[in-house]
C-alpha cells in the first residue's frame, strides 16, 4: 500500500461524531499533524494500520500560515511526543453495548527524517473506523478554517460547534453543555476546578481564537444550579462571508487579520504597506 503525502489542496477534514465527543487532549501542532493526516482519506477509502502517511514540513508551513524553521522544529517536537497520546471514546462498539468506552492511542507508529523534514504515521487500529470509510454521524469542515487558529482548546470547541450545528439532522445555533462533561471531553476532570480558572485558560481563549481566526462567530451565557455553574450555553453561527469553501480545488487564500500581516511583513516594512503588499497579491 503505498504512503499518502499531503498536498494543501482540497483538505477537508471528515470525523465520526464519536471521535469529535471524545475525550482527549493534544497539543496545537499534534491536532494539525492528525488533521492533515485524516484529510488526506478520500470519502469511502478503507485504510488499514499500515497505510503510511507521510507531512513535510513544507507543506506544514505552508497550511498554517509558519515559518518554515518552525515547522521543521514543531514535527520534531510532534514526533517526540505523538505516539504517547491517547483517547477515550465513549459508546465505541454498537454491536457490543456492554462496552461503555474504549482507551487507544492515536496512532500505531511515527517516524521522523530530519534531513527531509517528513513526518510518517500510521494510525491505531481502533482509531480506523471513526476516520476512514464514513457512513452517517459524522463531521466535515475545510482545514482552512482553522489553520491561523493559535489554541489547542479553541480547535476542539470550533470541531464541537460545527458539529453542533446540525446534530441529529436539525440546524442549530444554540447548544447547552454539562460542564462537568465538557470539562471531561477536553480531558481536564482534575483541572481548574475553579469555573473562574476555567473561563480565563480555557474557554474565554478558545472562544477568542475562533471569533478571530475562523468563519463562526460565537459566545456564551451560564446556568446555574444553586451558586454553582453547572451548565455553559453556548450560541454560534456562521460567518458566511468568512466561510471556507470546501474542496474547491482553489489555493488558500488567509484571512489578512492583524496577526498574519505582522507575521508575514518583509523586514523594514510598515503595516500599512504589508497590508497593501499581501492585498494586491491575491488580486
Amino acid at each position: 500500500m503505498p504512503p499518502i503525502v499531503v498536498t494543501v489542496k482540497n483538505l477537508s477534514v471528515v470525523k465520526s461524531n464519536d471521535i469529535v465527543d471524545a475525550s482527549y487532549r493534544l497539543s496545537l501542532n499534534e491536532q494539525r499533524l492528525i488533521l492533515m493526516c485524516i484529510a488526506q482519506i478520500k470519502k469511502g477509502q478503507s485504510i488499514d494500520d499500515k497505510q503510511q502517511f507521510i507531512v513535510n514540513a513544507h507543506e506544514f508551513a505552508s497550511t498554517f500560515n509558519m515559518v518554515l524553521t518552525n515547522a521543521y522544529r514543531d514535527l520534531q517536537m510532534v514526533a517526540d511526543k505523538l505516539y504517547d497520546r491517547s483517547v477515550t471514546i465513549n459508546n465505541p462498539d454498537p454491536r457490543n453495548p456492554k462496552l461503555e468506552q474504549t482507551k487507544t492511542r492515536w496512532i500505531n507508529s511515527i517516524g521522523y527524517i530530519p534531513g527531509d523534514g517528513e513526518l510518517m504515521i500510521t494510525f491505531a487500529g481502533p482509531i480506523i473506523p471513526y476516520i476512514s470509510m464514513l457512513e452517517g454521524r459524522f463531521t466535515r469542515y475545510s482545514i482552512y478554517s482553522i489553520s491561523d487558529m493559535n489554541s489547542t482548546y479553541g480547535m476542539r470547541f470550533y470541531e464541537l460547534m460545527q458539529k453542533w450545528k446540525s446534530e441529529n439532522g436539525v440546524k442549530k445555533s444554540k447548544k447547552e453543555v454539562k460542564l462537568v462533561d465538557l470539562k471531561s471531553q477536553l480531558d481536564l476532570d482534575t483541572k481548574y476546578k475553579s469555573i473562574k480558572d476555567f473561563k480565563k485558560y480555557v474557554l474565554e481563549p478558545a472562544l477568542k481564537d475562533i471569533n478571530t481566526y475562523t468563519d463562526l462567530k460565537a459566545n456564551y451565557t451560564q446556568r446555574k444550579t444553586g451558586r454553582c455553574v453547572t451548565h455553559l450555553i453556548f450560541h454560534f453561527q456562521a460567518d458566511e462571508q468568512l466561510k471556507m469553501p470546501l474542496n474547491t480545488g482553489s489555493s488558500k487564500q488567509p484571512k489578512l487579520t492583524k496577526i498574519y500581516i505582522e507575521k508575514h511583513a518583509n523586514p523594514g516594512e510598515s503595516y500599512e504597506q504589508a497590508r497593501q503588499r499581501l492585498s494586491q497579491t491575491r488580486r
